[in-house]
């Protein structure tokens, strides 16, 4: 059996009437029954989750969705299926990913193009997702996202177009496999790292990217806005303005600091450029790598480690192994 948790999203919008946008309507049995064949891959149990915008989408609905997994899979179900609006795809299926210890594959998919759509995705993302989820070949490779056919690690896919159906990628690493004639074909594997625990807990985290003419001055309300952590989204290889290094320098007197790429690929550089601002002085002062995450999955990784009370060797271990 294959447990089905549908969220809403462009896959489950339909205008509400002629001429106005589309909203979240459609309910997981109706985009069940959208789906040819899908009595082959044996018996699907829906669970409507929620109804709405993956912008709207909470880390605690996140946990929600991941408990309900658990839930369903302890009670025998082989593989889970995720449908949701496909802006915070990445996010929501690495955050699963960190969370998820079970050997059964978590799927995530959604649409690029809604049902009222000449060449709505919706339908074909969801079959093929069923076959992966089904699959043998897909356990123990934690959270997939599946779209266009193609089989992504949660780790490594990206979104990079805001309406093309073949918007998700994933950098530097490309897509673990395919399905091909209703098959899922993997032709390459993902280590998995142990599961870690979200908090009862939320912490704030800030994202900040780093931009020309950027003076810094905003760095130093964080702590007082209610923030427990931030992660730095520098240019190039981890690189920032100089009259901004005295505003980070402070900041990571006051909550654990994560340095990424605003470039959203590629490894963090650690010894390089020694100028002011540059990767070697800002982890000098105390800034942790984000080695090849980028700075979406960067946040989510540290909310995760605050809220389990994780120490700054901690963070910076779990950095290093992720």
């Amino acid at each position: 059996m294959i447990a089905y948790l549908a969220t809403g999203g462009t896959i489950a919008s339909i205008p509400a009437a002629e001429g106005s946008g589309a909203v979240p309507t459609l309910t997981g049995a109706d985009l069940l029954a959208s789906v040819p064949g899908i009595g082959d891959v044996g018996a699907v149990e829906v669970h409507q989750m929620m109804q709405r915008p993956s912008a709207s989408f909470t880390l605690a609905d996140v946990r929600t969705v991941q408990r309900t997994a658990q839930e369903v899979v302890d009670a025998g179900a082989s593989g889970v299926v995720v449908s949701q609006g496909t802006d915070t795809i990445e996010e929501v299926a690495y955050l699963l990913d960190l969370l998820w210890d079970r050997p059964e594959p978590i799927v995530v998919t959604g649409a690029m193009r809604h049902p009222g759509l000449p060449g709505a995705d919706g339908p074909a993302n969801l079959s093929a997702s069923f076959q992966v989820a089904s699959s043998l070949s897909a356990r123990d490779l934690g959270v997939l996202v599946v779209l266009n056919d193609e089989i992504h690690a949660a780790r490594f896919v990206h979104k990079s177009n805001i309406a093309a159906p073949d918007t998700f990628g994933s950098p530097g690493f490309g897509p673990l496999g395919y399905v091909v004639e209703s098959t899922p074909r993997l032709r390459l594997l993902v280590s998995r790292n142990p599961a870690l625990s979200l908090g009862p807990d939320i912490p704030p985290v800030a994202l900040w990217r780093m931009v020309l003419g950027d003076d810094g001055r905003a760095l130093s309300k964080l702590q007082t806005l209610g923030y427990e952590g931030a992660v730095i989204e520098g240019a190039g290889g981890g690189h920032v303005s100089a009259v901004t290094v005295p505003f980070l320098r402070d900041l990571v007197t006051e909550m654990p600091v994560v340095l990424a790429s605003r470039t959203g690929s590629g490894e963090m550089l650690r010894s390089t450029y020694q100028y002011s601002g540059s990767e070697m002085e800002l982890l000098d002062a105390g800034l942790i790598s984000a080695g090849s995450l980028d700075g979406l999955k960067a946040r989510l990784l540290l909310t995760v480690l605050i809220s389990a009370g994780a120490s700054r060797e901690e963070i910076e271990r779990e950095f290093a192994l992720r």
